[in-house]
């Protein structure tokens, strides 16, 4: 039996911001799977899978193959990219702009959702809503995630009955959508603070569609519990403080920020510098970094370095972490965000 070749990928941008783009490859043959490298070798089925577009705002060279089952592999194609870029520059963001004069829904090319009841893990307690979702509980009047006439995206937790059993809020990504490996990535939050609640900013790797948590790694650029429970290590008066952290195979690591007169309430921003070994978060400026993690510092098997992650914001009610809500719980409770912005490095 003759075997046919898989079609050679095929390259297309979109223009980022400032010289940078985000790539798309694609075959026309039915079911095949792509692989690249960015350093200039050979492609095999052993490279990074294209799962998404990803950003590119450096200067390197893609190389692709497709395979497909009952095919031989592909040619090579290949694209070189010279942004020539300057370190610390402004390459991807959201702003949440909104011009009119009604909430607006979140950019449905940079957003899309994770919907449905304890959809992802943790025991948690919302029915997670998208934009304009008419499933019970969830109520189109009445979003859990729009971008407001002020230019924020604000993510609510809602009580929507007398049921103190129902709760919804959202969960945005860019899962399928935007995707980067490198750089510097930061968010400028305002939380909410009381019992039950979760906000977290955090990243996942797109080969999650392939392998399971924790193997795609995972990137938690803040996470915040209210101050007053846990206390910190389980003992002493707790005090208000927020989380990064880093997990993989067997790899875990992450520690509070509790910096004298921290209040999560106000806007600060929360940002996570990333290079090839190396993961650095900081609060409110680059400078300001409090935790740094490298393959040799942690055990088990470190996934940072094997494709780009999506970003993710929400704001979970109860679950394992945080508790449930209790008579002290405000609802609705809202996660405000000024802006997303990835920089080079």
């Amino acid at each position: 039996m003759t075997q046919t070749q898989a079609a050679v990928p095929t390259f297309s941008t979109t223009a980022a911001q400032n010289g940078a783009v985000l790539v798309n490859l694609a075959s026309t043959t039915p079911g095949a799977a792509i692989y690249y490298t960015i350093d200039g070798s050979a492609p095999s089925a052993s490279s990074t899978q294209y799962i998404a577009p990803f950003l590119v705002a450096s200067n390197l060279t893609i190389k692709a193959i497709a395979t497909a089952a009952g095919d031989t592999a592909s040619n090579v194609a290949s694209q070189a990219f010279a942004p020539n870029i300057p370190s610390g520059t402004l390459v991807w963001s959201d702003e949440f702009s909104n011009s009119t004069t009604a909430n607006a829904a979140p950019n449905p090319s940079v957003w899309t959702y994770d919907t449905g009841t304890d959809c992802c893990g943790n025991n948690e307690l919302e029915t997670y809503c998208s934009w304009a979702s008419t499933t019970g509980p969830c109520n189109p009047a009445s979003p859990n995630a729009y971008v407001g006439t002020d230019g924020y995206l604000h993510i609510v937790a809602q009580q929507p009955t007398a049921n103190a059993a129902t709760y919804t809020s959202a969960r945005l990504k860019t899962q399928g959508l935007f995707s980067f490996q490198y750089g510097r990535i930061e968010a400028r939050l305002m939380l909410p603070e009381c019992q039950g609640v979760w906000p977290a900013f955090w990243m996942l790797g797109n080969n999650i569609t392939t392998l399971s948590w924790p193997a795609c790694g995972e990137l938690d650029l803040m996470e915040h519990i209210d101050g007053s429970n846990p206390p910190i290590n389980g003992s002493g008066p707790g005090y208000d403080w927020v989380q990064s952290s880093i997990h993989g195979t067997n790899l875990n690591g992450g520690t509070p920020y509790t910096a004298s007169g921290f209040s999560a309430a106000a806007w600060h921003t929360y940002g996570m510098i990333w290079t090839k070994g190396q993961i650095q978060y900081y609060v409110d400026s680059p400078s300001n970094i409090y935790e740094t993690f490298t393959p040799t510092t942690q055990a088990g098997t470190w996934p940072f370095d094997q494709g780009p992650e999506f970003v993710i914001l929400n704001l979970a009610v109860g679950g394992d972490w945080p508790g449930s809500p209790n008579g002290t719980t405000v609802f609705p409770s809202q996660m405000v965000v000024d802006y997303v912005r990835v920089y080079t490095n």
